[in-house]
């Protein structure tokens, strides 16, 4: 048997930085697919209502997707469920680049949509158990940054294509899937499944090759002689499995619905010239704030969790309280849009670092997938609610979801587990591995 907290002692190599761009990837076409919703309202003559339907549609295929792989991805493996991804977005680009009307847009938007909520759900699964302890928490982050600069690589795609057909911009969204999944099934053959799971699994002589393959013959040698990990405090808190589950899902929603309205809602509802800029914008300068997350191993998670929430409901406040200011002088308005860009980015990929530590092993990809899936739910309602709301009215209403997510927050940094500082997988998921 296999001692797995020494593996997550290995030191960075090669093969590490592969398997990080692999990942890295894996969420930038995530999020690129994700954002593709509120961009391709543009291709087709649709009413308004159907346009929100549109914007719907993003949220319900990915959560059918991440539902599906949580447990998939616990019962065949984390590096099963990625290949199983890529032939999803292998079949959505495909439709997508042949689709001519309204439906067959529809279909190739859920096959992707599927395939980018089951991706993003293993990738956050098997970061935290295939990277070293001692760069865990930054790998996560700056794969979530992956998400920021996919919505701002597809605006930049509709800039440069704004003048051209429609067709031809189907097609160069569609081509780029495609050339991304064919980068994706290179990157990922070399990766190891995940050890953890295997042991936890009892697959012992399976974890035992797939250590050989990945580490060589003296895999021993790319491991520190004894565990490092630190005992830090707070990191040895016992949670329940309800509370995490309340507290995460709450973090998680805020966080979505928050993130959603600004990003992808706001233009379509009172900006409709300015949807490409806003995304641009808040991705691109979300995407610069996220290299905070470098620092992810040397602060705590729980603090730098609280603080960004903190940022992110006080400056939607300010915006929706000078809303009469800022709509007379839209330089005022970019410039809180910037601020919020970056403060939400810090709160964005602390929670989702979070939601997918601290659940056991056996459990891990479930559990996530529960948390994603609810938290992603509750934002197609939102879209609803705030269709028809005053812009004063429709940040106001964003503020009181972050002030949901801050009261989570605030119970995770009293009552939870400190899962940052360099504390190993096992450590933050409760010590139940």
């Amino acid at each position: 048997m296999v001692n797995s907290t020494r593996l997550g002692e290995a030191r960075w190599s090669g093969k590490t930085t592969l398997m990080f761009i692999s990942f890295f990837l894996g969420l930038l076409l995530e999020s690129y697919v994700f954002s593709l919703a509120s961009i391709a309202v543009n291709w087709v003559a649709i009413p308004h209502s159907l346009g929100q339907l549109l914007l719907a549609w993003a949220p319900i295929w990915l959560i059918i997707g991440i539902i599906i792989s949580g447990p998939v991805s616990d019962t065949l493996g984390r590096k099963v469920t990625l290949y199983i991804t890529l032939g999803f977005y292998a079949v959505g680009g495909l439709l997508l680049f042949f689709s001519t009307g309204y439906v067959t847009l529809l279909v190739a938007l859920a096959f992707m949509l599927m395939a980018g909520g089951g991706e993003m759900n293993s990738i956050m699964v098997a970061t935290h158990e295939l990277m070293p302890r001692r760069h865990r928490g930054k790998a996560m982050m700056m794969e979530i940054n992956a998400i920021n600069l996919g919505g701002f690589i597809l605006a930049v795609l509709a800039f440069s294509s704004a003048a051209s057909s429609v067709v031809f911009q189907r097609d160069v969204v569609a081509i780029a899937v495609l050339i991304v999944v064919i980068i994706l099934v290179a990157t990922r053959t070399a990766m190891p499944e995940s050890v953890l799971w295997l042991e936890k699994r009892g697959k012992h002589e399976a974890a035992v090759r797939q250590i050989k393959a990945y580490w060589g013959e003296d895999w021993e040698k790319a491991l520190a002689p004894e565990p490092e990990a630190p005992r830090v405090q707070g990191s040895d808190r016992q949670t329940s499995i309800p509370f995490r589950v309340v507290v995460v899902t709450l973090i998680a929603a805020a966080n979505t619905i928050g993130f959603g309205l600004v990003a992808y809602n706001l233009a379509f509802t009172y900006f409709p010239h300015l949807q490409p800029t806003i995304l641009a914008v808040f991705e691109g300068v979300g995407f610069i704030g996220g290299f905070l997350g470098l620092y992810a191993d040397r602060v705590s998670r729980r603090h730098f969790l609280f603080w960004s929430f903190v940022g992110t409901f006080v400056v939607t406040v300010v915006i929706g309280l000078t809303t009469n200011v800022w709509i007379h002088q839209i330089w005022l308005f970019w410039l809180l849009l910037v601020i919020l860009a970056i403060v939400n980015s810090l709160c964005y990929l602390t929670e989702d670092t979070v939601k997918a530590e601290v659940w056991p092993t056996q459990v891990r990809g479930t559990w996530t997938a529960v948390t994603r899936f609810l938290s992603i739910g509750l934002y197609i309602p939102a879209i609803y609610l705030t269709g028809n709301l005053p812009i004063h009215s429709y940040f106001l209403f964003n503020a009181g979801v972050w002030l949901v997510g801050l009261l989570a927050a605030a119970a995770w940094l009293i009552w939870g587990r400190e899962t940052g500082r360099g504390v190993s997988i096992e450590m933050a998921s409760g010590g139940t591995d």
